[in-house]
């Protein structure tokens, strides 16, 4: 059992929040696999759309196990307070702020990463939202080394969140202008977590067992936090879980396995989505499930024209079948 901010969870492996990915379907999914708490997709602060139907989808959580995390994205304090509360009372018992996304189309609007570039603006940030909630709803931030490789500031901002009464701090070991390539730097991740005594999690790169223990022991954080290394394969959390536990490696799933849980997946897809929706969701995640197998490009060319969850499954068992064990 790993104690994480009041809640008493099975480890200290977490799902990242990913847009367009970490629905509820993905998380509990990853939740099965043993990932100890899994993050929501970002939810906007802008309430003119709190009544949207993506935005009540995102906030559903239904059915999930405990702690429930709504991650929230703006840039305005008063209007992610609001978000906070709104959030809140549609049962979220953790509040992530998101200042970690490089995605344009937040950072334009000084959203995501972007905010680390004004420290007196992450001040009011995390003072306004902590301020606001209850106070038995823990705040927690997530966020990136810093803007680019000359303002790496992250040391400046977990003091600043920390001061300001945020619970926790994931950091992501790039900056926003490396968007995703290059290596993540874990040195700065465990400056952090020697400076500050709130719970660090360590983000960036955990993509096998060995890296995890890897970042761990280096970072000497509380957490890791896993983003796209689950993307078809959320089995990473029992393998790397296994292999901290034991030090002994979880063999890999069997073609079989894997097509059972991508038939899974895509029928709790559409049932979440509906059928039209849903179906066009799971291509993604099929390709994911199918990446590196053999003919797997031109059967996601195929894959992605067909338009019902009946003839999805099939082709989908049928392709996994062709693989053999």
């Amino acid at each position: 059992m790993f104690s994480y901010l009041g809640f008493d969870l099975k480890n200290n492996l977490f799902v990242a929040p990913m847009a367009g990915i970490t629905d509820r379907p993905f998380r509990m999914l990853c939740k099965e696999f043993g990932a100890g708490l899994a993050v929501s997709e970002m939810v906007t602060s802008n309430s003119l759309l709190y009544g949207s139907e993506k935005t009540l989808r995102r906030a559903n959580h239904f059915g999930e196990s405990e702690p429930i995390v709504v991650q929230i994205a703006g840039a305005n304090p008063q209007m992610l307070a609001d978000a906070a509360n709104y959030n809140i009372q549609n049962g979220a018992q953790i509040i992530d702020i998101n200042m970690g996304c490089p995605a344009k189309k937040i950072c334009n609007v000084l959203a995501g990463s972007a905010l680390l570039q004004n420290e007196n603006l992450v001040a009011e940030i995390c003072q306004t939202v902590v301020k606001s909630v209850p106070k038995n709803i823990p705040i927690t931030l997530k966020c990136r080394l810093g803007w680019d490789l000359q303002n790496q500031n992250i040391k400046t901002i977990a003091k600043i969140a920390e001061d300001a009464g945020i619970a926790a701090i994931a950091i992501h070991g790039r900056t926003r202008s490396q968007q995703y390539s290059g290596e993540a730097s874990y040195d700065l991740i465990a400056e952090v977590k020697q400076q500050i005594s709130i719970p660090v999690i360590a983000n960036g790169d955990i993509t096998e067992a060995q890296k995890a223990k890897f970042v761990l022991d280096y970072t000497k954080a509380d957490a890791l936090m896993i983003g796209r290394a689950c993307q078809g394969k959320p089995w990473i959390f029992a393998e790397i879980s296994h292999y901290l536990q034991t030090g002994e490696f979880l063999p890999p799933p069997s073609a079989e396995q894997i097509k059972q849980i991508a038939l899974k997946h895509m029928q709790e897809i559409c049932d979440f989505y509906g059928e039209i929706k849903g179906v066009r969701i799971a291509r993604k995640h099929i390709a994911w499930y199918t990446k590196g197998l053999k003919n797997s490009a031109q059967f996601r060319t195929s894959m992605n024209k067909i338009e019902t969850l009946q003839e999805q499954q099939k082709f989908v068992a049928d392709f996994f079948d062709s693989c053999g064990n």
